[in-house]
């Protein structure tokens, strides 16, 4: 099951990286047509403005499935452990509740739209609104075994990283550790 799910963000990750590619070829190739030929292509603002919605969405459920989410957890490191998952599992049910009110949003946008297609396109505007559900279903799950695993004692509210106070942070842990000793000799 875990290779199951480790490809699932691989293509998710790989999708992220094709949706951008696209966006840059569409806004580039746009913008030289206009400029050199006096055309350019007149579905690129629209396809662009779906592809962005569509790879922000998947970054997300990327993003919260490595926990690398920006917040603050300065006062669960304060608290007690017991206080600490108390804490932490009234914060994902809070997550829970929002990300229900996302996937029930989108799923009626969805199919309130499905039937009205884009100006430019033509595509369904329901494929616009159904990247809520792309983002909603998998982050809705991602955070029920976040619970399950907090609630079990799998994940350790007072060890564990839940979240990323900064982005330097993030930065700093990508960085190799700095080797201690004597400088090498230049020649």
């Amino acid at each position: 099951m875990t290779r199951i799910i480790d490809f699932y963000f691989f293509a998710l990750k790989v999708t992220i990286a094709l949706l951008l590619a696209g966006m840059v070829v569409l806004v580039f190739g746009n913008v030289v047509l206009r400029y050199a030929f006096n055309q350019g292509i007149t579905v690129s603002e629209e396809l662009s403005r779906i592809f962005f919605v569509w790879l922000t969405f998947l970054g997300a459920v990327v993003a919260m499935r490595e926990h690398g989410h920006l917040g603050v957890d300065t006062l669960i490191k304060r608290l007690p452990p017991f206080g600490a998952k108390v804490a932490v599992l009234i914060g994902h049910a809070l997550m829970l509740y929002a990300t229900w009110l996302m996937i029930s949003g989108s799923w009626a946008q969805t199919l309130i739209n499905i039937h009205v297609g884009a100006p430019a396109t033509g595509l369904s505007m329901g494929f616009f609104y159904g990247a809520g559900l792309a983002f909603g279903i998998p982050a809705f799950l991602i955070l029920l075994s976040d619970v399950f695993a907090i609630a079990t004692g799998r994940i350790d509210v007072t060890t564990a990283e839940l979240v990323r106070e900064s982005e330097d942070e993030m930065a700093l842990d990508d960085l190799p550790e700095p080797a201690l000793g004597p400088a090498p000799a230049k020649h």
